[in-house]
């Protein structure tokens, strides 16, 4: 982790899931992190662990929607410290139920953060690193950006967008001194799955349901700085996401039975008669 040491990040969603548990590692290793949150209650809750155990950081509301004010941050940060020399594009929200079911509102919010609040992020740190001859940027996109995800699609589409762009945008910065990495987790443990809505389905019962153990937060964080400090280009964890990964590379049609199971599974727990 010495490589974080005196490193300036921001990172969004910082106040709860993988963005706190990124926060509070990279505070251990020495970096100045700068947690945001739609929720700055949150984000001051991260901040203040992260001071008490030694280390730097502030607090900042932002709502990752809106670019003005995600490019008010990185100037913010820049004016304070000099530099920019991580972006953790992290904030992330899902809607979990059949296409069918799903009203326009539900892909809005997810589109709107988990793909238009990473386009926001790239476009101001971006620009302030290629300006600075340096930087990461690490977009958190999911394995559901690597492979089909029925029962959530509005998710693995935004998902699939942050993969896109991630490596679109890592050709472009290889030489301007710009990396680019997308991270794409199997299941975690972090507050989406209560903060996620169900739409027709019963939410108990779909969680009861899911095909693998979520990876504590923690975990999760020390996968990720990893795979930073490596520069990789896609951050594929745990061990089971990586052999997913690899049978849809080596033909897409292995993993239809396991996609066609969990639609069927989730229809046992539908909501209503239609």
């Amino acid at each position: 982790m010495n490589a974080f040491k005196d490193n300036i990040a921001i990172i969004t969603g910082a106040g709860s899931g993988i963005g706190a548990a990124l926060a509070h590692a990279l505070g251990q290793a020495g970096a100045c992190v700068i947690c945001s949150d739609r929720d700055p209650a949150t984000a001051t809750r991260t901040a203040q662990d992260i001071r008490g155990a030694g280390g730097r950081a502030s607090a900042h509301a932002l709502d990752v929607t809106e670019a003005e004010q995600v490019e008010a941050l990185v100037q913010k940060v820049v004016a304070e410290h000099g530099r920019l020399d991580l972006m953790f594009n992290n904030a992330g929200i899902s809607v979990a139920g059949e296409a069918r079911d799903l009203e326009m509102d539900h892909w809005r919010s997810v589109l709107d953060v988990n793909l238009m609040g990473v386009v926001h992020g790239v476009h101001a740190g971006y620009r302030q690193m290629v300006r600075q001859g340096h930087g990461h940027i690490i977009n958190i996109a999911s394995l559901a950006g690597l492979i089909p995800f029925p029962t959530n699609v509005p998710y693995a589409t935004s998902k699939h967008a942050v993969v896109g762009l991630s490596l679109s945008l890592r050709a472009e910065g290889a030489d301007l001194g710009v990396k680019v990495s997308a991270v794409c987790p199997g299941f975690i443990q972090t507050g989406i799955f209560t903060a996620t809505p169900f739409v027709k389905v019963d939410r108990e019962r779909a969680m009861r349901n899911l095909p693998f153990t979520p990876l504590p937060s923690a975990r999760a964080a020390q996968e990720i700085l990893r795979g930073v400090g490596r520069n990789d280009a896609l951050i594929v964890f745990p061990r089971y996401a990586r052999w997913i990964w690899r049978l849809h590379r080596l033909s897409a049609g292995l993993l239809d039975p396991f996609h066609l199971k969990g639609i069927r599974d989730m229809r046992k727990f539908r909501l209503g008669d239609d």
